[in-house]
């Protein structure tokens, strides 16, 4: 399979710089606890557009604050 890079998510990096608590930001962006820690490990592997949104609202960001494109290593 070719590697293509991959997509991370920095939603635990935002989380601690704003201050938040994981309980905090799973009920701003009403969102299980489950949910988040695997947001947090990174361990998503569908992303879902709604929960994306929600949180940007809550983290005050874009989503380009959320995601970060890796490219393959050559």
């Amino acid at each position: 399979m070719k590697n293509h890079g991959k997509v991370i998510n920095k939603v635990e990096e935002l989380m601690l710089k704003k201050g938040l608590s994981k309980n905090k930001l799973c009920h701003r962006a009403e969102m299980e606890r489950t949910q988040l820690n695997n947001f947090c490990k990174n361990e998503i592997t569908r992303l879902d557009t709604d929960v994306l949104a929600r949180l940007c609202h809550a983290l005050e960001c874009d989503i380009s604050d959320l995601l970060q494109y890796l490219p393959p290593e050559a």
